[in-house]
């Protein structure tokens, strides 16, 4: 018989394809609804102060390790640390471990958002008024909404109950599962085909896709801040946005939310930037795209504030409240404050489709690098069986399956009770602290900085600041370490919507999936 045929690795066909494709990852989902409400919440203009010093500190060090370490093995985030350091090759695990989660969790976002989407095409946008099937007695127009919630202690909003009782069907508690969401499914089954075929050749398909999905979210933005800014009460909502409150910086919590979002946004512990690194060609200056893409993270994160809180400064001067009482973050900013002040906007549906396509591109290029980068670690471990034929295919195919059938639990009536679980603990920033103190010790102190300098050295030409190096040895592991410690003394029991309060079983659930990160993961680093 006729020996199998070994397919190469592939390599990005120029410097911009792997700049979008990281470009795509980072930004996403967190640069619009989760930095803008943390700077506002976090005294305004002063919380750049810590934001910045993780930024130097944690950010940048750990982004251009993982991808350095990546460009210099040419491996994905598991075989690279076999490469330098077999000792820590768990480290690598762990970062899968991680991924896996978030790639189940992460695309429902998508589905959500593919769902309002759909409901975007028409004359009058479905939660702008009340009076449809699933709106009850409470519900409350805009127009009367000021006086109903003096004479109604239980009104609510058509927006609220179109996302809790339309859309969610949201039942009591994790304990009632319900039944599931067929609406949801079938745009939960629509994101993870486009998220298929995107990656199904690898950097050959993704590196095409990303011109479109990387660069469409900036026009959304743009169109979006343009608007925002020309409505009145914008003025104010930047105000909130930007004001700076010194006082807040004696507050531990402001510099643990800097230190957590730049692990959030910078998609680092994830073995993402090691897959895509790995991709380049040996001599790519990996450190100057490395600081380029970190400016353009944090740049957009800065520039989305602006968009977001000029509309919900306009949605607080319509409805006469304080800017607090219309501010929110996560799903609650995507899926209920900013649709509920596009509706007070004239061409409402158009304004609506454009910000969820933008959530939609932003989410998707996010999700299917994810998804890239786990199959590139495991398709390094085994290149002889999975680079043979249509298998690299096949193994992409039954993953997107798997995570599918998986993903349908966050679907169903009591879905999101095990969404909120997975977003807080699964791929969580106390995961990621973890992971990155894990990284920083075994290049700043086994493996060793010199060491890994000469490497970088070979690729590019020459040694980066010297900085970087003492923040891998030093300050990145005793930073990271220190917000985790604090995570775990602060430590409050989940609760959702601060009502509903998780059952003991639910929290076993989870002490099972950190702990099994640890075991599997980190096991051999230990």
């Amino acid at each position: 018989s006729c020996p199998k045929v070994v397919n190469e690795r592939g390599q990005w066909n120029n410097k911009i394809e792997f700049m979008l494709s990281v470009a795509g990852e980072i930004i996403g989902l967190g640069n619009v609804w989760r930095f803008p409400y943390l700077c506002y919440k976090n005294g305004g203009g002063a919380f750049f102060v810590p934001y910045v010093i993780f930024f130097i500190c944690c950010g940048i060090p750990v982004f251009f390790l993982e991808t350095a370490l990546g460009q210099f093995t040419s491996e994905g985030g598991i075989t690279c640390w076999r490469k330098v350091c077999p000792l820590f090759e768990g480290i690598g695990y762990a970062t899968q471990v991680i991924e896996a989660h978030l790639n189940v969790y992460y695309v429902v976002i998508l589905a959500w958002a593919i769902f309002y989407l759909f409901n975007c095409f028409t004359t009058e946008l479905p939660w702008a008024s009340c009076g449809h099937y699933w709106n009850t007695e409470n519900c409350v127009d805009f127009n009367n909404e000021s006086i109903a919630n003096f004479t109604n202690p239980y009104a609510t909003s058509p927006v609220m109950e179109f996302w809790e009782r339309r859309v969610l069907r949201i039942s009591s508690g994790i304990e009632e599962v319900g039944s599931l969401r067929w609406e949801l499914a079938i745009c939960l089954a629509i994101a993870w085909v486009i998220c298929y075929f995107c990656i199904w050749k690898g950097p050959k398909s993704t590196g095409k896709v990303v011109y479109v999905t990387a660069t469409f979210p900036y026009f959304m933005l743009l169109i979006l801040l343009l608007r925002g800014i020309t409505l009145p009460g914008a003025a104010n909502g930047i105000k909130f946005y930007l004001y700076p409150d010194i006082s807040r910086l004696s507050d531990p919590q402001v510099w643990v939310d800097a230190g957590t979002q730049i692990f959030f946004s910078y998609a680092i512990c994830l073995g993402c930037l090691t897959a895509l690194g790995s991709y380049n060609s040996y001599n790519n200056n990996c450190y100057r795209d490395c600081i380029i893409l970190c400016c353009l993270n944090s740049g957009t994160s800065f520039v989305a504030g602006f968009a977001i809180f000029s509309v919900l400064g306009f949605m607080a001067y319509e409805q006469n409240v304080p800017i607090e009482a219309v501010a929110e973050s996560g799903p609650g900013l995507a899926f209920i404050a900013y649709p509920k002040a596009v509706t007070m906007m004239p061409w409402s549906p158009l304004w609506a489709c454009l910000f969820f396509m933008m959530l939609i591109f932003l989410g998707l290029d996010s999700q299917f690098v994810c998804v890239e980068s786990l199959v590139t670690a495991i398709v390094d471990m085994y290149p002889k069986t999975f680079r043979v034929g249509y298998r690299r295919e096949l193994l992409i195919l039954g993953m997107s399956v798997a995570s599918f059938f998986v993903g349908l639990i966050m679907l169903t009536e009591g879905g999101m009770y095990v969404f909120q679980l997975f977003d807080s603990y699964a791929a969580s920033g106390m995961c990621l602290l973890f992971v990155a103190i894990f990284e920083s010790i075994c290049i700043g102190w086994i493996y060793g900085k010199r060491s890994f300098y000469s490497n970088i050295e070979d690729m590019i030409g020459y040694k980066p600041i010297f900085f970087i190096k003492w923040c891998w040895k030093y300050f990145t592991p005793g930073i990271c370490a220190g917000i985790f410690l604090f995570f775990l003394i602060k430590y409050k029991p989940l609760k959702y919507n601060n009502v509903y309060t998780y059952p003991d079983w639910g929290y076993g659930i989870v002490l099972k999936r950190r702990f099994g990160i640890s075991n599997r993961g980190l096991g051999t680093a230990v």
